[in-house]
């Protein structure tokens, strides 16, 4: 059988998160939904939180059905559960049921969702052992960049044929895009390694990078760093979620800027989330996936600590983009990091136990910030309390390459012996 393109395996990737990425441009329908069904921001918002609960839920309930299955199975079911989800949620809007568009849209579309996230994360992995970060952060990016494309074409979709029309057609172009998707991805050959690199290595020219551990889900469950990067995780991800929810209203707020600007500043946040998964993750192949993680925590730490005395727009927008970028980073580092530490056994089913802490992040960071807000009726804060709990982040980063190290030394002494 002829040996499959690896890059085009990756399209196949980026053509899967790019059409679940389109939740984040759930925004655009909110206010077609109020004036056609008189649903307001805070009842229609609960189908958008559904969605990302389930996402992180599903990752972790089917990550072992993504590891027995396969990507292609497991990648067309996403593609059915997602379309449909799309599909169900236009027709529950022409009948005017909202528990029925909470149910197809938030619980079967996050379902989709979760499994479509998975999916492709180990297989590129595996086809990308000498570039993990760039293979994650290329498919990751997808699920970033979703919304730059999905907002705008949904929009004029929706003025010209209502939203629900909208969402039967992008429910069946979703669909056809991650069944291609799904049709080309597979698995490579066992210990597969790219030409170059493998002849480098025959040369005696690179060794080839050992994992840390071959490890079950739920070997890795039960061991320290499993847990210190689910809470890295979750603070990485609850600062990015809080800045994205409030974005808008924390520019006019704390520097001025008018609606018309604060708008522009959230969809330039887009493309620094999308961007951020590229950049920090392959970087990450050069310096370390640990290191990373200090960067991460160190500058956001500083950020937040500036952030509530900036009175200027450009540095509150410099800084705004640079977390943001972060977020999505984290994002597309994570599964790279996921084969360094636990290998490829079961990356996919240890990334779906990880992704739990998005599910709770997706809840827990908004919350913070709308209880704050609404108590001391300022952003400052806020600030503040995320600025302590990345410290306890950046903390858990050393904590999490010290083991690291500890258990090199420990292989390395044990081969020394043997």
């Amino acid at each position: 059988m002829k040996q499959k393109n690896r890059w085009l395996i990756a399209l196949s990737a980026v053509f899967i998160h790019l059409s679940i990425g389109s939740i984040y441009a759930y925004s655009v329908f909110q206010t077609p939904l109020y004036e056609e069904l008189g649903w307001g921001g805070a009842t229609v918002t609960i189908a958008f939180t559904l969605a990302i609960f389930f996402l992180g839920i599903s990752a972790a309930f089917f990550g072992r059905f993504v590891e027995k299955r396969g990507p292609r199975v497991s990648a067309f079911l996403a593609a059915v559960l997602f379309g449909a989800g799309l599909i169900g949620a236009g027709f529950s809007i022409g009948i005017g049921s909202l528990y029925g568009f909470y149910f197809t849209y938030g619980i079967l579309g996050g379902i989709g969702l979760g499994i479509g996230y998975i999916s492709p994360v180990s297989t590129l992995v595996k086809w990308f052992p000498d570039r993990r970060g760039l293979a994650t952060g290329m498919a990751v990016f997808g699920f970033g960049a979703g919304s730059l494309i999905a907002s705008p074409v949904a929009a004029r979709l929706i003025e010209g044929m209502g939203v629900a029309n909208t969402l039967y057609l992008l429910g069946a172009v979703y669909f056809v895009l991650m069944s291609l998707g799904a049709w080309y991805i597979a698995r490579p050959p066992e210990d597969w390694m790219p030409a170059a690199a493998k002849e480098k290595k025959d040369d005696g020219e690179v060794e080839k990078r050992e994992d840390l551990a071959q490890l079950t889900a739920n070997e890795a469950i039960k061991t320290k760093r499993f847990w210190l990067l689910w809470w890295m995780m979750l603070i990485n991800i609850s600062a990015g979620i809080m800045l994205i929810a409030v974005a808008s209203p924390m520019a006019q707020e704390l520097v001025g800027m008018t609606a018309m600007a604060a708008a522009t500043v959230v969809g330039v946040m887009g493309l620094f989330n999308g961007g951020g998964r590229i950049i920090w993750s392959t970087l990450s192949d050069y310096i370390g996936r640990p290191n990373i993680f200090l960067i991460f925590f160190g500058v956001q730490l500083v950020s937040f600590m500036i952030l509530p005395m900036v009175g200027n727009a450009l540095i509150f927008q410099i800084l705004m983009y640079l977390i943001v970028s972060i977020y999505g980073g984290g994002f597309a580092t994570l599964p790279a990091f996921i084969g360094d530490m636990f290998g490829t056994k079961q990356l996919g089913a240890i990334h779906g136990y990880l992704l739990t802490s998005w599910a709770v992040a997706g809840v827990v960071g908004p919350m913070i910030v709308s209880f704050i807000r609404e108590a001391t009726n300022a952003y400052t804060t806020t600030f503040y309390v995320f600025a302590f709990l990345i410290a306890t982040a950046l903390g858990t980063a050393f904590l999490i390459k010290r083991d690291i190290q500890g258990i090199q030394k420990e292989k390395l002494k044990l081969a020394n012996q043997s």
